[in-house]
């Protein structure tokens, strides 16, 4: 069975719904937490794809020009192997950011202040010849729940998805590597979670249990969109998924 690498990077934001969807596909899944101690490898040999998850930490150095986790520069350096070795890669809100990051893109605090919730984003024409993008809906629905964004996407990505306020909202590196800004993962559970004693939500003045709530009343929604999508990723993965659209006349990065 293909086997795929996961990154836990917070261990409040696990795979969930996500996890379940790639099983479902045929994927082992290989969970590595470096937050509670794990190594992780020093190449991607074995590993079939790499999902790399969010957190609450922050993908730009610190003030004192440490990273944002000790182990942000390896999670970097597999997500260039990754491209430059076309292993499939999913990376989600602070995993896309590290993605971007690893690849000179530029990530900062948003000037349009934090995004929290359900939302819907907007597919782009390029879209249309990606192997996960072209059968999402033009406007599918996802959950928010940030307060950094990437302001520049690496040289050579291809934006798949925007919103008004957050325009780099999914993008594709090389053929096989994606990053989405949102939150696929999350089931209500995890969400009310986030929502506990949540400082950001009460900086904004958000109500916690009408956000819960909000997001309770999309989880059909996310799934019925992106657990496909998952699926798909899972296929591409397993080497079932034809992606020569997107291979076609591609420069890979890293190359």
């Amino acid at each position: 069975m293909a086997t795929a690498l996961v990154i836990e990077n917070d261990p409040t934001d696990d795979l969930r719904r996500l996890g379940e969807w790639l099983t479902e596909a045929g994927l082992e899944l290989w969970v590595v937490r470096p937050h509670a101690g794990d190594e992780l490898p020093a190449d991607l040999e074995g590993y079939a794809a790499l999902v790399v998850l969010g957190g609450e930490q922050q993908a730009y150095p610190l003030p004192d020009g440490s990273p944002g986790a000790p182990w942000f520069p390896a999670v970097e350096g597999l997500l260039r192997k990754a491209v430059r070795y076309r292993v499939p890669t999913l990376a989600v809100c602070l995993g896309a950011q590290l993605l971007a990051t690893a690849h000179a893109g530029l990530v900062e605090r948003s000037p349009s202040g934090p995004e929290v919730g359900p939302g819907v984003v907007g597919r782009r024409d390029a879209a249309e010849s990606d192997p996960l993008f072209r059968y999402v809906p033009l406007i599918p629905d996802v959950l928010q729940w940030h307060s950094d964004e990437i302001t520049e996407l690496p040289r050579g990505a291809t934006l798949l998805a925007a919103s008004t306020r957050y325009p780099n909202q999914a993008f594709r590196l090389g053929d096989r590597a994606w990053g989405l800004q949102f939150h696929i993962e999350c089931d209500t559970a995890m969400i009310a979670d986030w929502a506990v004693d949540s400082t950001l939500l009460a900086d904004l003045g958000y109500d916690p249990e009408l956000v819960v709530a909000a997001c309770a009343s999309v989880m059909a929604d996310v799934e019925e969109v992106w657990q496909p999508f998952a699926a798909r990723f899972a296929a591409l993965a397993l080497g079932e998924l034809d992606d020569s659209t997107t291979r076609r006349g591609l420069p890979l990065l890293g190359h």
